[in-house]
């Protein structure tokens, strides 16, 4: 055994006791404005105090979130450089066939911040009032109208393609890199409709200036009880929603996750954070490492059939 072998862990052990020490970074891999930019705000705003040095949000958008998620995978395994991920990071694993990093493998979880449902809108000029007026639309002009989605392989694209296919609709994909550019498009009428996460779109839907038809989970969302799922207007066992999750590069001390995992839990089962997460349309979670691990194992293992299913890559 050799002199480092030995110090290693006391090295871990006396890192850990002097971290932070200095600002620690949430990487959003979306510009400001969406969902993602949305909760890490809400969460970095909390945990500033609770470990006594600021914590930055930095978005670093691009290729269906998969930018900033290799970015993280590379950083420094200090603890100062975190990823908060989402649903999309587990299709990207089936949908890009050239992915510079191994979700799994070079990623710890940290936590779940939060469920959010999708939910299907269209722009307020839209004749279609109901989801089922809307596929009757759709129908009457096949490959006419478009849907906009965070990029190729986000969920809202995956959604987008099981639409489809379970209704016969045909639409055309419009990618974007985010929720505000794809929100700018759908209010101004360049695009038709949107498979969005509900927080982006609900000051909107509130305004008038959007129309919810249904939302993509089984149940209905608290944000908009009025509004029916897919599943009770006609289309059976749809449920797809948008979890998001803090995580760490591989190879980082188990006492910073550790500390990290009881500070952001201690936050996000907060009533202040819980009361931020109910304006939002968001289902805080709050949930364990290995918890989380299980849920993007399961999510991975699942959304590689439906991507085989509906023939999405990604070169």
């Amino acid at each position: 055994m050799t002199a480092f072998s030995v110090l290693a862990p006391f090295a871990h052990t006396a890192a850990a006791q002097e971290w932070p020490s200095k600002p620690v970074t949430l990487v959003v891999p979306f510009p400001a404005g969406g969902t993602t930019d949305v909760l890490a705000r809400a969460l970095a705003d909390k945990l500033s105090p609770a470990l006594g040095q600021p914590v930055i949000v930095e978005s670093k958008p691009g290729a269906g979130a998969t930018i900033g998620a290799d970015y993280v995978a590379k950083a420094k395994a200090d603890g100062y450089t975190l990823l908060v991920g989402a649903v999309h990071h587990t299709i990207a694993t089936s949908v890009y066939k050239k992915l510079p990093y191994d979700f799994q493998k070079d990623l710890l979880p940290i936590t779940t911040i939060a469920l959010v449902p999708n939910v299907l809108v269209v722009n307020a000029g839209t004749p279609a009032k109901t989801a089922d007026e809307l596929l009757a639309l759709l129908k009457a002009k096949p490959g006419e109208y478009s849907y906009g989605s965070n990029g190729i392989g986000t969920a809202q694209h995956l959604i987008g393609t099981q639409y489809q296919d379970a209704t016969g609709a045909q639409l055309i994909h419009v990618p974007y890199k985010g929720s505000g550019p794809l929100s700018t498009d759908l209010l101004g009428g360049q695009i038709m409709m949107s498979f969005d996460t509900i927080t982006p779109v609900l000051p909107h839907i509130k305004a008038g200036k959007l129309r919810p038809l249904a939302v993509t989970t089984a149940k209905r969302s608290s944000a908009l009880p009025d509004v029916p799922t897919l599943d009770e207007v006609g289309l059976e066992s749809f449920d797809i929603g948008t979890w998001f999750g803090v995580l760490a590069p591989a190879g980082t001390p188990k006492e910073l996750v550790a500390r990290l995992n009881a500070e952001m839990v201690k936050i996000i089962h907060s009533p202040e954070f819980r009361k931020r997460m109910d304006e939002i349309g968001a289902e805080p979670i709050g949930n364990t490492t290995e918890q989380m691990a299980q849920q993007i194992k399961d999510e991975t293992d699942k959304f590689a059939k439906l991507v085989k299913d509906a023939k999405v890559t990604v070169e």
